[in-house]
């Protein structure tokens, strides 16, 4: 078996701080972005026709928007799609010879106008209609499915740990899904189930990686050795590395397989499951471990607590290993 990273001694808690600062001014730029230009949501949630185009020769731009505009869609949101000879358009239902287009009647409108100027040199590979209803549903269930995986995962942490571990865990976890979001807004990624699927990805991810560190942490902390919690996790987080890196290792590889030679539809997926795979480790030993330190300083356990538990805990105490005591820095 391959063996790297053995008996490794790094402090990983000793860095929190530095941590911290990182993260929240990363989530913060994410934020501070979204606010500003807002979010780019897909026509499954927008609702309306979204047309998948394949020229021959690369076309201006400009020529596009105008045919699409005198065909009676102005506004219409036109972009590359990969390569220079491909584009897609999103259009709302708009209006020829003064009367309201039926949405499933846009594509063909537009394809005709197409047609018309660039003849066999243009193909219409994929066009797809969402009504306004449809995405406003789609939209809310998409935030329900989110809700229930938390829901779930709360349900699931309440039977497998004490709440401590429970707390810290799902807070890292919610961490992962609002560092995504900010990431999501940096990249000016679209908005798509697809990546709602690459989010409930992810929070699974994250959420196994900090429950195989905390299994870990409460293996150690049952054997009686006269440690502080720091260095219980400290130590668990060394004798998980090498798993944990061949794990991550191997997933990141199958995922920028799919970044590099997937193409633009599963794209955003790929983006997000890479960046998933990061911040979940991150988030498993600098947000979760740091803050299991705090929740177990203010509130020490005292009945029915192991004594491997309580030596650690009492060791924590008497060391003022907070995060952020002198101790700990």
């Amino acid at each position: 078996m391959l063996r790297i990273l053995h008996d490794t001694k790094y402090d990983f808690i000793k860095y929190w701080k530095h941590a911290v600062i990182i993260t929240a001014g990363f989530i913060v730029l994410g934020l501070a972005e979204m606010g500003l230009r807002g979010t780019r949501r897909s026509i499954e949630f927008t609702g309306g026709t979204l047309m998948q185009l394949q020229f021959t020769q690369a076309p201006q731009i400009d020529d596009i928007r105008s045919l699409v505009d005198v065909a009676g869609f102005h506004g219409s949101e036109i972009q590359q799609f990969g390569s220079s000879t491909e584009y897609t358009i999103r259009a709302q239902p708009g209006q020829v010879g003064g009367a309201a287009v039926a949405g499933d009647s846009t594509a063909k409108i537009i394809g005709r106008a197409l047609t018309a100027k660039y003849g066999d040199a243009v193909k219409v590979v994929r066009s797809e209609f969402v009504g306004p209803r449809v995405g406003a549903e789609l939209s809310r269930n998409a935030i329900i499915a989110i809700l229930i995986s938390f829901l779930v995962t709360l349900i699931y942490l309440a039977f497998r740990f004490e709440w401590r571990f429970g707390l810290a865990a799902v807070v890292a976890t919610l961490h992962d899904l609002v560092a995504t979001l900010a990431f999501l807004s940096i990249m000016r990624l679209e908005i798509s189930l697809t990546v709602v699927a690459a989010l409930l990805t992810v929070i699974g991810y994250s959420l196994n990686d900090t429950i195989i560190i905390f299994d870990r942490v409460r293996e150690n902390l049952k054997k009686q050795r006269r440690e502080s919690l720091r260095d219980v996790l400290n130590r668990s987080i060394n004798e998980t590395l090498p798993r944990s890196v061949l794990t991550h290792a191997t997933t990141l590889a199958a995922t920028l397989s799919l970044l590099v030679f997937a193409g633009e539809v599963i794209r955003p997926f790929s983006w997000i499951m890479a960046f998933g795979i990061f911040t979940g480790t991150f988030s498993s030993i600098y947000v979760a471990g740091a803050l299991l330190l705090y929740i177990e300083h203010k509130w020490p356990r005292t009945a029915g607590e192991t004594k491997g538990t309580a030596r650690a805990v009492a060791a924590e105490r008497n060391r003022g290993q907070e995060p952020g005591s002198a101790a700990a820095r």
